[in-house]
């Protein structure tokens, strides 16, 4: 475990001490007013409405209230109660000052959230629009980037801009590159002096060159905003009489080896360096319409067993370092996850239900992008279907238990609709697809057999289990793999696991999260950077960086 205090994903706007949110209507604001006094660690403070870890962590809550409490909000508008300041971007002491490994997983988590923006946005009917009333720059340019429309201000000041390259000696990390040219397709000559041009471009010049949608002077402002996010909301088929969801707090017990939640648990191995994630099928009667879904609210099993496994893979990711190997395993019975996912597939219009199958779809892309080596066990007892399957389709193996002697003891897994798409990886294929490079007759096998509880032979014989040892060879064999992968450089593991497990089509996401991983990761760790007199250690103090020039 970590020296510093343990990192808690867990909040309420009632604990909120940055973000303030309000209603009106279908229109949420989001504003920015970050106590500078309040950062998560000691060392730096939050001028200019420059953000760390915990204001992400905020935002991030902030998100999911809307999405499940609020789901007649169609349009968030994210702005600034500080004058002059929209949002100065992450704070440059805390990155002076922070591990490399804390600023890489800052970087992911803001990633994230960001990406969870346009999530909700694709499949949810939740639009956003950056109301940009001040000055704009790196992280701030970028959570404003990751809205479906920006408006900026035109009082001659205000301007957006990506300083890091200038000033930082780093990169736009958390997406700002990338959607500069894939999403608002700024013409690549004039994105380089953009990049490279710490104060900015503001007014129209910013409109032409297409780095924000319109601009409106400051007496009209406040209505243009108001008249744009309600034409964004009128695009939205977001419910206008339903009720939301409280979420309440998560069910969960801390230890100093385990996390233990309803229907996840975390049981830590420090001496091998393992940690393993099992996750619990529903239990008992189970809703079989939308309206029971909604009597139960949060305690609905497939909402409840999301949150958990999102909260454990943030604190496993953030406060344990050093576990380096994640095992996924399941317990419970199989039928109630076919029947939990026949609910799923057959509402998955109704607002409820296509927000969990959201929250699920972000939480297994966490997995995805988690630098740790995953391997699902299939033992006896599991219940590897369907959505439970998804976890451990994303694992780079699956060991699945083979009992010759004794079938009818024997852990299979079970295909079912929601493995095809329901919950689509960053590349937008499905994680079976990604295993099977789309290849059609590996897809029909598949189909052939959708709903069949396959044992380790079958599973095997069609690809989905990379080995099936019996019950004499298993205990060894897994022994065998933990311990040589856990006797490996984690830094070539990260990077091989990320190259493996997006073998598809890249896209705009794929792209923020291979430049996150290779560009900025090696760009965060060189002197330029953040030697002694590397731009991030120096900066604020009136010092010139000192470069060493030679091309690598």
């Amino acid at each position: 475990m970590n020296d510093s205090p343990r990192v808690d994903y867990q909040t309420d706007p009632s604990r909120y001490k940055h973000w303030k949110l309000g209603f009106d209507g279908p229109i949420a604001t989001l504003a920015a007013d970050f106590d500078e006094n309040a950062g998560l660690r000691p060392g730096y403070k939050l001028k200019l409405n420059s953000y760390d870890l915990g204001v992400d962590i905020e935002l991030a809550d902030a998100l999911n209230r809307i999405r499940f409490e609020h789901p007649q909000v169609r349009t968030v508008v994210l702005t600034s109660l500080k004058d002059r300041v929209f949002c100065s971007g992450a704070n440059i002491f805390m990155l002076g000052v922070s591990s490399h490994s804390w600023k890489v997983n800052f970087c992911k988590f803001t990633n994230e959230t960001r990406n969870g923006m346009e999530d909700s946005s694709r499949h949810s009917g939740l639009k956003f629009l950056a109301a940009v009333n001040g000055a704009c720059a790196g992280g701030g340019y970028e959570l404003a980037l990751a809205c479906d429309q920006i408006l900026l201000v035109d009082d001659r000041s205000s301007a957006v801009s990506l300083p890091e390259v200038p000033l930082l000696g780093v990169l736009p990390g958390t997406g700002g590159l990338t959607r500069v040219t894939d999403k608002r397709h700024v013409r690549h000559d004039l994105a380089d002096i953009f990049c490279t041009t710490a104060e900015g471009v503001r007014g129209h010049k910013a409109k032409d060159w297409r780095l924000v949608d319109d601009i409106a002077k400051p007496a009209v402002f406040a209505q243009a905003v108001r008249e744009r996010a309600l034409q964004l909301a009128a695009d939205s088929d977001r419910p206008e009489g339903a009720r939301g969801v409280e979420l309440k707090p998560l069910q969960r017990v801390i230890e100093p080896d385990a996390l233990r939640y309803s229907a996840v648990t975390v049981e830590i191995d420090r001496a091998r360096r393992v940690a393993t994630f099992t996750l619990h099928a529903p239990e008992g009667p189970q809703p079989r319409d939308v309206a029971a879904v909604e009597a139960l609210g949060a305690d609905w099993y497939a909402l409840r067993m999301a949150r958990e496994l999102d909260d454990a893979i943030l604190s496993m990711r953030t406060n344990e370092l050093d576990i380096g190997t994640w095992l996924v395993k399941t317990r419970g019975d199989a039928a109630a996850v076919r029947e939990l996912d026949a609910l799923l597939l057959a509402n998955r219009s109704h607002w409820l239900v296509r927000e969990t199958i959201g929250l699920l779809r972000r939480t297994f892309s966490r997995l995805d992008v988690s630098s740790r080596s995953l391997f699902a066990l299939v033992d006896e007892g599991s219940c590897f279907a369907g959505t439970l399957l998804e976890p451990a389709l994303a694992c780079d193996r699956i060991y699945h238990l083979a009992l010759p002697d004794a079938p009818q003891r024997a852990p299979r897994i079970t295909l079912d609709e929601a493995n095809f798409g329901l919950y689509p990886m960053a590349t937008g294929q499905s994680r079976l697809e990604r295993r099977f490079y789309g290849e059609q007759a590996a897809m029909d096998a598949l189909r052939a057999h959708l709903g069949q509880a396959l044992d380790a032979d079958q599973a095997f014989a069609l690809g989905l289990a990379t080995s099936n040892p019996d019950d004499i060879d298993w205990d060894d064999e897994l022994r065998i793999a933990i311990e040589e992968r856990v006797a490996m450089s984690p830094d070539a593991l990260t990077g091989m696991e990320a190259n493996l497990r997006f073998n598809g089509p890249e896209n705009m996401l794929t792209r923020v999260f291979g430049r996150l991983t290779a560009w900025q990761n090696w760009i965060f760790q060189r002197p330029n950077a953040v030697g002694d007199k590397g731009a991030l250690k120096v900066y604020g103090k009136g010092e010139k960086a000192a470069f060493d020039f030679n091309r690598v």
